[in-house]
């Protein structure tokens, strides 16, 4: 019995058909493939753009009010069960373009010298924080710990390790939901721990609604020592095994769940409540750091969802404090 397709499966089917498009088309595609809590349902389209040209193809055909999220390496993310309307756009494995750009001279007074790195949304925090390291730059080691792409670093202001991605932001060129390429500098940012906002959106008129936008690629500015080429490879090395030490590394999860209220860490009020361990079907926060809830292999997105609601509830009651959530929640239920 044939599947009727809806129409922007019709759509782009036939863009894809005609030659329009290049990259990669699945229709109703399972998303729990794609995050790290290995749950979710079903996209109504799966799109993996070949490169820029080809995203920037995909998002000029779309109907004007189209639903679009982005999923990188998928952590940060939970994929309700019913699904997501729309389409999701797969950075996982393209868009990674990175160069790297040092000056030709040190600074006479630090012995230091600039570098800047270009590196696309698609690029994993990790590699670019490898790379840096191999060129001896410092202040990158912090993205080693945060298993997502610089395209959701960007959007959140991801963070580890008393590091932060904005500090080093020189510009970033965004995509909007015509297929236009923007180049903005950091002061057309709100930012915020955990949180990036444009300035337009925050101070647009009531009853307008800002265009879409997001990350495609940012310059990042930081350091090269002559005196310590080995220091970053040093403190990544480091910083891995203090992740590997007190994060659930080998259990399937989307990284921290809460941000930390100020002057206090959501681990510590969730573990004060008595939570640490809890868990509702498959679906446990973790022995190892409460501040994260793994997968032990059954568990759905209404059941994280579930015990994220019931940790907040606890908290609320017991210490009065109000938790946000750092993970991303999209979907139907």
């Amino acid at each position: 019995m044939a599947v009727m397709m809806s129409a922007l499966q019709n759509q782009l089917s036939e863009a894809q058909d005609s030659g329009k498009l290049q990259g990669q088309l699945r229709f109703e595609e399972s998303l729990a493939r794609y995050t790290t809590w290995r749950i979710g349902g079903k996209a109504e389209c799966w799109y993996q753009p070949h490169n820029a040209d080809d995203l920037q193809a995909v998002l000029k055909i779309l109907p004007e009010n189209t639903a679009v999220n982005w999923v990188g390496l998928g952590s940060n993310l939970l994929i309700r069960d019913g699904g997501v309307k729309g389409l999701i756009i797969s950075t996982n494995g393209v868009l990674n373009k990175l160069a790297i750009q040092c000056a030709d001279e040190y600074e006479q007074t630090s012995g230091r010298a600039k570098c800047l790195i270009t590196a696309q949304a698609g690029v994993a925090c990790a590699i670019f924080s490898r790379k840096a390291a191999h060129l001896g730059l410092n202040g990158a080691e912090f993205l080693s710990g945060i298993p997502g792409t610089i395209g959701g670093a960007l959007a959140m202001n991801a963070g580890a390790f008393g590091g932060e991605i904005w500090r080093h932001v020189v510009s970033v060129t965004m995509i909007n939901h015509h297929g236009e390429l923007i180049s903005r500098k950091p002061d057309e940012f709100i930012i915020q721990y955990r949180k990036v906002e444009a300035r337009k959106a925050a101070t647009i008129n009531k009853g307008e609604t800002p265009g879409q936008e997001w990350f495609l690629s940012g310059v990042f500015s930081f350091e090269k020592d002559v005196q310590g080429l080995k220091q970053s490879k040093l403190e990544i090395k480091r910083l891995l095994a203090k992740r590997a030490a007190t994060q659930p590394t080998k259990q399937a999860n989307a990284g921290s769940v809460f941000k930390n209220p100020d002057n206090d860490y959501a681990a510590r009020l969730i573990e004060s409540c008595g939570l640490k361990g809890k868990s509702i079907n498959g679906a446990q926060i973790s022995e190892k750091h409460a501040n994260f809830i793994v997968n032990n292999g059954a568990a759905t997105a209404k059941d994280v969802e579930t015990l994220i609601n019931e940790i907040k509830a606890t908290v609320l009651k017991q210490h009065q404090i109000k938790l946000e959530t750092e993970v991303r929640v999209i979907g139907e239920y």
